[in-house]
């Protein structure tokens, strides 16, 4: 057998990863006779088209069973589609097609819905760029492979649409090439600060061992972000009058940012951004805005405390919680950030990820189980 091109499961492995019930059917479509068939795929909610992978790994599947699959695509890559509209059809032999379904749409359904998620951030955002940090969030390599591919096709369709900045990397050298990259992009983990036993020492110690990468600095680990931040920008003064220093704020929803508590949060967007605070507040909103963790106020206090002491050029990089809604709140505020790192929100709600495909044809003949006519072809 040739090399199998394609991402995803190769022919030997793929049976063993696909239900039963297909498997058995191929048998018995195999041992009384084949038809050609017509699939539909839909999903149940409003997604964004990422089909890429998914019809390159169907299409290599049914070449490896010597077959020549019809797939008309009814969007573009980067397309919005409805809940319940067909995305595309594809006709080909029934044994050929039948066992392919569970994995073809395990590579769909979670690309389409981390690309719409994508593309909202990055619309509510446009001109913060965002790194895709989902790996280790990831059940798998395989879906971080997904979860990065959709990041991408998000982007790129914001960026067509608005001219955003959108995602301009992941984590991972793998997925990188999903963003025009060759390797993946970040610094230090928590673990490093711990490691060097101050915030200043990690940071001298990576630059020293990976001077070429660019220079982003953790600076929650001691609960010192404002001091650790300035002591930071201060060792590194070359780096902060040349731009090229950045600091992380990666702090959980346990407590405020050094230096912030319910009070000076308000304060500081009133100094900043007062019309932030004059609307109606949902209370998830107000969390973003002024609650504990990576709040709108702890940027922009941030922000102040760095131009304060002559570091206006130092750059902030936001992670931690991060999602469309987030986003949304940050852009009311106008928050001071830089770069957005963001993880799990990708595929956000896993049950919405799934996608379904039905047999509306045999042999050309319309057929389709009862509640499915809305799949036929119009």
């Amino acid at each position: 057998m040739a090399k199998f091109a394609s991402s995803g499961p190769t022919p030997e492995i793929q049976p063993s990863l696909t239900d039963t019930y297909f498997n058995h059917t191929r048998k018995v479509v195999m041992a009384n006779g084949d038809c050609e068939v017509t699939y539909a795929v839909f999903m149940r909610r409003p997604v964004t088209f990422a089909g890429r992978l998914a019809i390159e790994w169907i299409t290599a599947m049914a070449q490896s069973r010597g077959a020549t699959l019809k797939i008309e695509q009814l969007y573009v890559e980067g397309a919005w589609i409805g809940a319940g509209e067909p995305m595309c059809y594809i006709t080909g032999p029934f044994s050929v097609l039948v066992d392919l379904e569970t994995i073809f749409l395990q590579r769909l359904g979670p690309a389409c819905v981390a690309a719409y998620n994508a593309f909202n951030m990055c619309m509510e955002l446009p001109n913060v760029a965002f790194l895709a940090m989902d790996a280790r969030h990831c059940a798998g390599s395989e879906m971080a492979e997904l979860m990065a591919y959709g990041a991408s096709v998000g982007a790129a369709k914001a960026k067509a649409k608005a001219n955003a900045i959108g995602f301009v990397g992941c984590a991972a050298d793998a997925t990188a090439h999903f963003f025009g990259q060759e390797k993946g992009r970040g610094t230090m983990p928590h673990a490093l600060i711990g490691y060097a036993g101050s915030t200043v020492r990690a940071a001298e110690m990576f630059h020293q061992t990976v001077p070429d990468a660019p220079l982003t600095v953790l600076v929650d680990y001691f609960g010192q972000e404002i001091t650790d931040g300035l002591a930071v920008a201060a060792h590194f003064h070359d780096h902060s009058k040349a731009g090229t220093l950045s600091l992380r704020l990666d702090t959980h929803g346990g407590r405020y940012v050094e230096g912030l508590d319910t009070q000076s949060s308000y304060a500081v967007l009133e100094r900043n951004v007062p019309q932030a605070l004059r609307g109606y507040r949902t209370e998830d909103e107000l969390r973003f805005l002024l609650g504990t963790g990576v709040s709108a106020a702890a940027v922009w206090y941030m922000r102040e405390q760095l131009d304060n002491n002559g570091f206006d050029k130092v750059k902030i990089v936001a992670s931690s919680g991060f999602g469309p809604d987030k986003c949304r709140v940050f852009a009311l505020a106008n928050a001071p950030v830089d770069v957005i790192g963001t993880g799990s929100y990708l595929p956000q709600i896993w049950s919405q990820t799934y996608a379904t495909a039905d047999i509306v044809a045999y042999d050309g003949k319309p057929r389709v189980k009862a509640g499915r006519e809305f799949l036929l072809y119009k």
